[in-house]
């Protein structure tokens, strides 16, 4: 079936960022076919009318851990959250099936707020592909790698042999990719981040750790070793074009000429960044020195949300704060970051991040209706500036809706949201302890 969207701003994000004020694209169930500025000439099977709001491409979430919706405003104030009782209740309370039906509500509210591509790591990840699978996401997906005893694993690094599995399962499918994800550079021997990392050579496939996030991780590096925990990973041989580093919020000036060098690609959060009030990623430097960006909600247990939105205007405000510069980081290049920068960073350009012709049909429509939305002098503003994921009206995956008048197509929310609640009965019997001591 031919698709046309019409009578739209169209935010194509190509080489050379056009925006139509009076646009069309027209698709079919896989990709754009067509687009342009004034009436489509060629015949569709279904013409939509967009109400001149703005249609821009799926939006790109390169760093998550969508099951942990269960822990979402569980213990925020509190200090060291993840070893006090992150780490202990994910062993107490996730399983196979929590973390299905939390990855399947996770989703709806990715395609509720115009994310059509996320990359995630967790535990019992075949369950989260599984979910990206049934609910029609595109996906990047790892099993996480840790030296200690997790959820699916008794054995500390247990996780390695489970992310292989995971590889030969889904490597080859079009929309679920799977990768390899050890935790961070403090959590995992430098043998195992060789290790992880010669197995992503292997199958050729993304490599994604936490790096330069903590405090304590750059102490634990300068004392242990004399160098920083980039330095370290490029002496060990675990940087390249296939990494993506996650936080690197304490990067120096030569970590940024490294990952330049060699192609490692960087994964910015701001929101769980400065929640946990770890620092500012010097993203603007990134840039600068010609390092891929792309941004991350982080999971819903560290930002609270799967919003990219929240993380787009966050960017711009906390980047302009840092360099005290009001003209850093204009509107369009936030919004590149979120589309474009995202697909770069998993080197799925060629397929996503644009509105371009051939490429996947990952679109969204924002009306621009509501109070918040007018006027509107300029698209990136509105989308960076006035835009929320209330403002996301339809979405398409691959030339198929799953969100139309602001509601999921083929998903019952409500329904998603009471299995979900049942689910994580013994999740929060568990939690109940460590509520109590914060």
């Amino acid at each position: 079936m031919r698709t046309l969207i019409e009578k739209v701003t169209v935010v194509t994000m190509d080489g050379s960022r056009h925006v139509w004020p009076e646009g069309y694209v027209l698709f079919d169930e896989e990709r754009i076919l067509a687009v342009g500025e004034g009436s489509c000439r060629q015949e569709a099977d279904l013409r939509i009318d967009g109400k001149g709001g703005i249609l821009m491409p799926g939006m790109v979430n390169v760093h998550s851990h969508i099951p942990m919706v269960p822990f979402r405003s569980l213990g925020d104030d509190c200090p060291d959250r993840l070893r006090r009782f992150l780490f202990p209740l994910e062993l107490a309370a996730m399983t196979p099936e929590l973390v299905y039906t939390a990855a399947r509500y996770a989703v709806c509210e990715l395609l509720l707020s115009g994310v059509t591509s996320v990359l995630d790591m967790y535990y019992f990840e075949d369950q989260v592909a599984r979910a990206c699978e049934e609910l029609g996401i595109r996906a990047w997906v790892g099993e996480t790698v840790i030296g200690q005893e997790t959820c699916d694993s008794k054995e500390p690094y247990g996780g390695l042999a489970l992310c292989e599995e995971l590889i030969r399962k889904w490597q080859g499918h079009d929309r679920v990719h799977p990768l390899v994800a050890p935790h961070a550079t403090n959590t995992s021997s430098p043998q195992m981040l060789k290790e992880a990392y010669g197995l992503a050579e292997k199958y050729q496939v993304p490599y994604t750790l936490h790096v330069s996030e903590m405090d304590y991780e750059m102490s634990y590096f300068e004392k242990e070793y004399g160098k920083t925990p980039v330095a370290f990973l490029q002496d060990l041989g675990v940087l390249g074009e296939r990494t993506i580093a996650v936080h690197c919020i304490h990067t120096t000036d030569t970590d940024i000429q490294i990952f330049a060098r060699t192609g490692t690609k960087v994964a910015h959060c701001p929101g769980s960044n400065t929640k946990a009030g770890k620092g500012i990623c010097p993203v603007l430097d990134m840039r600068r020195a010609g390092v891929k960006v792309g941004v991350g909600t982080d999971g819903p247990s560290s930002g609270n949300t799967l919003d990219l939105f929240t993380q787009l205007r966050m960017i711009a405000c906390l980047q302009k704060t840092k360099y005290h510069d009001r003209s850093a980081f204009p509107a369009k290049e936030i919004v590149e970051l979120g589309t474009l920068g995202g697909a770069e960073v998993l080197k799925a350009e060629r397929e996503i991040g644009s509105i371009e012709a051939g490429k996947r049909a990952d679109l969204v429509l924002l009306e621009t209706q509501s109070v918040n939305m007018f006027p509107v002098y300029n698209p990136y503003s509105a989308i960076v500036y006035s835009a929320n994921a209330s403002n996301v009206d339809s979405v398409w995956v691959q030339g198929r809706q799953l969100v139309r008048g602001h509601r999921l197509t083929e998903v019952d929310l409500a329904a998603e949201r009471r299995r979900l609640w049942l689910e994580m009965a013994e999740f929060q019997r568990q939690a109940e302890q460590y509520q109590a001591e914060i």
